[in-house]
């Protein structure tokens, strides 16, 4: 079959040279050296299939790479692809990959790399089923072509293969070919990024290396897209799970960056010249999810009752202390954004006893301990849930609070009989389809036939009038079914050393990243 030329060849460069100047005008990016990252915790692994930690993406987008990626204004636009196109009334995909990818075994990606990748992350990805779902096959199209049949047209389908976390990263076919539903291995962390993997000391640190045969892109830096360059030797991601130790460390040059600095340190570092702040203005939220699967959670009253007790601004003010750092809303998406709207937010933020005993009686509950799981290992989840089970225990709910390390509470969260349920975070997403929580498949298990129905109504049509119709509908079944407690936008923030330079303004998303960064 005769081909078109493919629809995103030219416009993403024509994108990227309309993007955002060198993050280091004026500064010559220096090569060498290491760079150190203090992160609170070690991640339960690196496979980007089937993780969704910000812990585990933050470190494997440096050498885990996609074939679509973002730019400053979330578009998606191809990385590892060279361009696409959609055909047949938006069910066929058809993908043309850059050639002269390595990856960091040597070897140069091809589409049988590519398909059986996608093959895998569809079988059992974080966030696949919102794509696979409709997809009917994935195939090879030549050495450098991927052809997607889908059931039906997908709008977000380029979207879904730029999002890195619980994402469609490439991997070799070799190793795809023996991955099932549990995390790879570490020695196949193989990649195509601008690092490689090399080591992991169990409960000590993580190794990349530059990759200097990376096949980089040659546009301006946008966003996530365009050039890539890896100016350190190393960078070394080291659990330190406590905050003051982040900290000093990072003053005292131990460090080069630190994660998840405590909200009630802000206003003092922020002047403070040995370091300099970063707030990720990528909005997340804090979650408290329901097992829909087991359980008592299974009864929607008393999941309603839990939304009635419940007052937001305490909790988020109680995580997060500045205000620069915290705002109040109820809505699946962030104030500014295109998919932001107030429809349906009647049942956010009630502070209502009165209704929620009365909701908890219709839904016969008596006083049963109700399981919750909690990390410490971020210390804004402990202490949003802290506030929020005394808030559920002044209604009258039996609030057992477990604590657990992180990987053990993502270990556990898998496994329903285990809980009642459980507190997380998310992190800002350019399109809802990509919330975790709209996986049927992601431990909370929200699957109604209304659900599905919306849902399938927002992805069906690229038309943005009927999408925000769709969403408003999904919103008011989020308040009705009560699949979790949102707690509402909050905007960490990161330290790092004067040292650095290239180091961007914010994050778009939520992962800091350091390619295109280098140590004076």
């Amino acid at each position: 079959m005769a081909k078109r030329p493919l629809a995103w060849t030219v416009l993403p460069l024509m994108i990227l040279l309309l993007g955002s100047a060198p993050t280091w005008a004026g500064e010559t990016p220096i090569r060498g050296g290491t760079l150190r990252y203090a992160m609170i915790d070690t991640p339960p692994s690196l496979d980007a299939h089937i993780l969704t930690a910000t812990l585990s993406t933050t470190v494997s987008q440096h050498f885990l790479e996609t074939l679509f990626t973002f730019t400053e204004n979330y578009e998606p636009v191809p990385f590892l692809a060279k361009g696409a196109e959609a055909r047949d009334g938006g069910k066929l995909i058809l993908i043309q990959l850059r050639q002269g990818v390595l990856f960091h075994n040597g070897k140069e990606m091809t589409s049988d790399d590519v398909v059986a990748s996608l093959n895998r992350w569809g079988k059992f990805g974080a966030r696949a089923p919102a794509l696979f779902q409709q997809v009917e096959r994935v195939s090879a199209d030549g050495k450098y072509g991927v052809r997607i049949q889908l059931k039906n047209p997908f709008a977000p389908w380029a979207t879904l293969l730029a999002y890195a976390n619980g994402g469609p990263t490439i991997f070799p076919k070799e190793v795809m070919e023996n991955a099932t539903k549990e995390p790879i291995a570490p020695k196949d962390y193989i990649g195509t990024g601008p690092y490689r993997f090399v080591e992991w000391k169990a409960g000590h640190e993580i190794i990349l290396e530059r990759f200097d045969k990376y096949a980089k892109r040659t546009e301006k830096p946008n966003g996530y897209a365009g050039e890539r360059t890896a100016y350190f030797d190393k960078i070394i991601f080291v659990p330190v799970s406590d905050p003051g130790t982040r900290v000093n460390g990072t003053k005292a040059g131990e460090y080069d960056y630190a994660e998840n600095i405590p909200g009630d340190l802000f206003e003092g570092l922020d002047k403070d010249s040995s370091v300099r702040t970063m707030i990720r203005k990528a909005a997340g939220f804090g979650e408290l999810f329901f097992n829909q699967k087991e359980g008592m959670m299974t009864n929607p009253k008393l999941r309603q009752a839990m939304l009635a007790a419940t007052s937001m601004q305490p909790v988020l003010q109680a995580s997060f202390g500045p205000e620069k750092l915290w705002a109040v809303n109820g809505a699946l998406m962030s104030p500014g954004t295109k998919w932001y709207t107030k429809v349906g937010l009647e049942g956010y933020s009630q502070n209502n006893q009165t209704k929620a005993k009365a909701l908890a009686k219709e839904a016969g509950y008596k006083g049963e301990p109700i399981r919750y799981m909690v990390t410490t290992s971020y210390a804004d989840h402990y202490t949003a849930s802290v506030v929020l089970a005394k808030q559920l225990k002044d209604a009258g709910f039996n609030i057992d609070l477990q604590i657990y390390d992180w990987a053990t509470l993502v270990s556990r969260r898998a496994q329903p009989g285990l809980w009642d349920v459980y507190f997380t975070t998310h992190g800002f997403v350019p399109d809802p389809v990509l919330f975790t929580f709209m996986n049927p498949t992601y431990p909370g298990w929200w699957n109604t036939k209304a659900k599905q129905q919306y849902t399938a109504e927002f992805t069906a049509t690229e038309d943005s009038p009927k999408r925000m119709a769709a969403l408003e509908k999904l919103q008011t079944l989020f308040y009705q079914d009560v699949p979790l407690l949102r707690t509402g936008d909050n905007f960490t923030y990161d330290i790092f050393s004067p040292k650095l330079q290239g180091v961007a303004p914010t994050t778009l998303l939520n992962f800091p990243c350091f390619w295109n960064v280098s140590k004076k």
